[in-house]
């Protein structure tokens, strides 16, 4: 059974015969809150709304022409860029943008792009380590680096890596809490490390990352549960902003990418696993390809909406209601 009340569900029957209580949504530590280019991440659910990352220049995406060279059509990405803009004015959900790359030389080309076309801030990421330094260094000597996010320090993270975002003077990266050598860790296990193993917040901090965003990590559909849940246990202990990719689990969900649910299939669940992660508390959340905004934005501001209103009614206000999608939307 449960009972509601004051924001906390209460789970009844358990094996010790007495109730059991869990906060949801609402969280004992205090919360973190960073400001990156003007946009703030983090706090308590409803305090600020998700912050939405969609990607951009990603592996054959349709409009990159060489993906080594780093050319693409600067029309369309300029088109992409606006629709996000006007997306984000009517619905009161702040963006991140999420700059891919396979090369150096691709990854700075797109990164200047960007930067040119939108005040927001932007994330370095390549599957390339040393696309993502070079460009980490690309950007600070074009004075940048307080508009970028370093995606990501990872368990792969090595010493010449933390020195080189130290020298650049990056202060703000996603950390991604999970091993794949030890899949069934926890992901504050990874966070946190051991006797043997650096941490990755001791890696963070060794780097001088002041700004901290954790991704949970999402590997497939199954694990966006596993992923939500981590987001709410990490906020609860260490206070950080916290999200994840749930449109990861789609590259490889076999049926949805052949079409066979349907040509709106994808952008439904796409919206509605990111409904999920904002009920466990996400502070950001990695949407995937650019063009799946139109459907996300929309479904996350009413997320933010439900949540913002549920929680003023218990004390938790609005940090500025003039941009909130609960008075943007309706």
């Amino acid at each position: 059974m449960f009972s509601f009340g004051d924001g906390k569900v209460y789970f009844c029957g358990s094996q010790d015969g007495r109730k059991r209580r869990l906060d949801v949504i609402r969280f004992e530590r205090e919360q973190k809150i960073f400001e990156i280019a003007g946009i703030k991440v983090g706090g308590q659910p409803g305090e600020y709304p998700t912050c939405l990352i969609p990607s951009i220049f990603y592996d054959k995406h349709k409009i990159v022409r060489d993906p080594v060279k780093g050319e693409f059509d600067k029309r369309q990405a300029e088109a992409l860029l606006h629709k996000l803009e006007e997306l984000s004015d009517k619905t009161g959900v702040p963006f991140f943008v999420d700059v891919m790359g396979t090369t150096a030389d691709a990854l700075i080309r797109f990164t200047d792009f960007v930067s040119d076309l939108t005040k927001n801030p932007f994330l370095i990421d390549s599957s390339s380590r040393q696309a993502r330094v070079e460009a980490v260094r690309h950007i600070c000597e074009v004075g940048l680096v307080s508009r970028s996010i370093y995606n990501s320090i990872n368990y792969l993270v090595s010493d010449d890596e933390v020195k080189a975002l130290r020298d650049a003077g990056v202060q703000s990266a996603v950390v991604l809490a999970f091993d794949p050598n030890k899949p069934h860790e926890t992901r504050e296990a990874t966070l946190n490390g051991d006797a043997v193993r650096r941490g990755l917040l001791h890696a963070a901090r060794e780097a001088g990352i002041e700004k901290v965003l954790v991704d949970t990590a999402v590997l497939d559909v199954p694990s966006i549960y596993t992923a939500g849940k981590a987001i709410y246990s990490v906020k609860e202990k260490f206070g950080l902003p916290a999200g994840c990719a749930p449109a990861n689990a789609f590259a490889i969900w076999r049926k949805l990418r052949r079409g066979e649910f349907g040509p709106i299939a994808r952008k439904v669940c796409l919206g509605s696993s990111a409904l999920f992660t904002q009920m466990m508390g996400a502070n950001f959340i990695i949407i995937g390809p650019i063009e799946f905004a139109e459907a996300a934005f929309p479904a996350c501001a009413m997320a933010d909406a439900i949540i913002a209103s549920e929680m003023e009614r218990l004390g938790i206000k609005i940090r500025d209601k003039e941009n909130h999608p609960l008075f943007k939307i309706f």
